[in-house]
């Protein structure tokens, strides 16, 4: 039932997942496309229909499409099945069995109808305008058979294709890795440029400049249950007829797992849950899309296999399971693998959304305070891996870390201030340090930031370091002590940095940035990067 099957997303998991790529063989397009209006329509259709007494199960159809929907729910029953894709609507003229059977076209779902409530299903269908067919029946010989018409394309074992062989490799860690690891970033030279030379390079760096340009191209307003839109660290939806919200955010970093595959797995997992945690929600639940190059090579193994072991570790820590995801491997050109990439989805419960923050500076006069942290320190250390260290000295090095405990503790004290209505705003410290936290926060708010907090060691680590755990967030000044007395019970350090007024951004001997220009920078940078100035 849903949408008619056409040739978009064949090999989308199929072929991805295993095989790699070389510059001169061109791939048929793998992209599925979608319609969300559709898929509202499917949601709803189907959540009607599994109240009624007509079926038996709905499975729904992502990756390979009918051939995994119908295995797995074949396998979940313990029955066997026959599909006829000649019974398949389509959307293109042409398509063979196998194309059929391996399609990802969007918005489908299978439906396992009890034996005579086929019309009446068929006609809940209709009603939701939505098309729909019989395309085969369950059997009890635990076998799948594959028809077009009379003619048999496919019989196997449905245990078979569930418990499937599997193999293990044994990692080995890439020698070159040790020396990144070790690399003395101490000896890295100071820039050149100013402070705020660097920090306007940085906003408009693409991995930090805003990605409005990108997010304003779809209505994130639909349905109106928007609290808070794209632009901050995660969006906040109501769910009607309760006071609750959801809030939603999608991380990761390549450099993290290509210098640490370990810490950057634990790393991917604690800042998506942080973005969200900086809305006042819990996190409760992941999402994730790992992307790695050749599994079958010892080095890429051992990424792949670290990173997991650090995902897991940190999933334990904030008590957020990995409810699905997907693996995309074989990501390699001529022999060379992208950037051992985890990305984290985290999905964070809020009990009164009506209690949710922003990362803006709206208050001129707030305190503004950095929690994670007794001092700013430019400690060398915190460069490893950082957005600062690639894009002002072209350098991927160092060995980024991340203290799990402290992580937990400085997102329950986060969450804990925004319930009970302490504090006006919360951001975390990711790419670009600090200075990019707090410029980030100014241009959301359109209120600048008057620093008075003093930094050991290096003024570029100090203001750029991606040192982990950190929130920057802003309260009324007689809400201090009751902060103080919160993270004293959390265990939680925090240091003072200043106030939010006027129309720069000012560090006194470190940085002083125009606010108009600092945004201007930022809400320009990617698609200056993608066009050209």
């Amino acid at each position: 039932v849903g949408s008619e099957t056409g040739r978009d997303g064949i090999h989308g998991a199929s072929g991805l997942a295993s095989r790699t790529f070389e510059e001169e063989r061109e791939l048929r397009p793998t992209v599925q496309v979608s319609n969300p209006f559709m898929e509202k329509v499917l949601i709803e259709a189907c959540l009607e229909v599994a109240r009624t007494d007509h079926i038996a199960g709905l499975q729904d159809l992502g990756a390979a499409g009918l051939t995994s929907a119908t295995v797995e729910a074949a396998a979940s029953g313990g029955t066997g099945i026959e599909i006829d894709v000649a019974r398949v609507l389509r959307r293109d003229a042409g398509l063979t069995p196998y194309e059929v059977m391996l399609s990802e076209s969007q918005e489908r779902m299978l439906v396992i109808v009890k034996e005579g409530h086929e019309t009446p299903v068929k006609e809940h269908f209709d009603r939701w305008g939505l098309a729909s067919s019989v395309i085969g029946k369950a059997t009890g010989d635990g076998r799948i058979l594959v028809f077009d018409g009379e003619d048999l394309y496919g019989e196997l074992p449905v245990k078979l294709l569930v418990d499937a062989p599997q193999y293990r490799v044994d990692g080995v860690k890439p020698g070159w890795l040790n020396e990144l690891q070790g690399y003395d970033l101490d000896a890295v030279p100071l820039p050149d440029e100013s402070a705020d030379a660097v920090l306007l390079r940085l906003l408009a760096s693409p991995n930090i400049a805003s990605k409005e340009s990108v997010w304003r191209q779809y209505d994130h307003q639909v349905q109106t249950n928007t609290v808070a839109g794209p632009g901050g660290d995660a969006a906040v939806l109501r769910i009607k007829d309760t006071a609750k919200g959801i809030a939603l955010a999608t991380d990761g970093n390549g450099r993290y797992t290509y210098l640490d595959p370990l810490a950057g797995g634990m790393i991917a997992v604690a800042e998506a849950c942080r973005n969200v945690t900086c809305t006042g929600a819990e996190p409760i639940a992941l999402t994730d899309c790992l992307n790695f190059g050749d599994p079958e090579r010892r080095e890429i193994y051992y990424q792949l296999e670290e990173c997991i072991k650090g995902m897991a570790e940190a999933c334990k820590a904030l008590n957020t399971p990995v409810i699905s995801g997907n693996v995309s491997l074989y990501n390699e050109t001529h022999g060379e693998g992208v950037y051992p990439t985890a990305v984290v989805g985290a999905l964070g419960l809020i009990e009164d959304v009506t209690r949710h923050v922003s990362i803006g500076f709206d208050k001129p006069g707030d305190v503004v305070v950095l929690l994670g942290a007794s001092e700013v320190s430019g400690d060398a250390g915190f460069l490893s891996g950082s957005e600062y260290l690639e894009l002002v000295h072209g350098l991927v090095a160092g060995r980024p870390s991340i203290d799990l405990a402290l992580e937990v503790a400085v997102q329950k004290a986060c969450r804990r201030l925004i319930t009970e209505s302490l504090i006006s705003s919360a951001h975390d410290c990711s790419d670009g340090g600090l200075a990019v936290a707090l410029a980030e926060s100014c241009i959301a708010g359109d209120t600048g930031f008057q620093g008075n907090f003093d930094t050991t060691g290096r003024w570029d680590a100090a203001l750029f370091g991606e040192h982990q755990s950190r929130i920057v967030v802003s309260l009324s000044p007689e809400n201090v002590e009751s902060l103080e007395q919160l993270c004293r019970a959390e265990g939680v350090p925090w240091i003072e940095l200043g106030n939010t007024g006027g129309d720069s951004i000012r560090i006194p001997g470190l940085l002083d940035l125009s606010l108009k220009e600092a945004g201007a920078t930022w809400r320009t940078g990617l698609e200056t990067a993608l066009t050209g100035p």
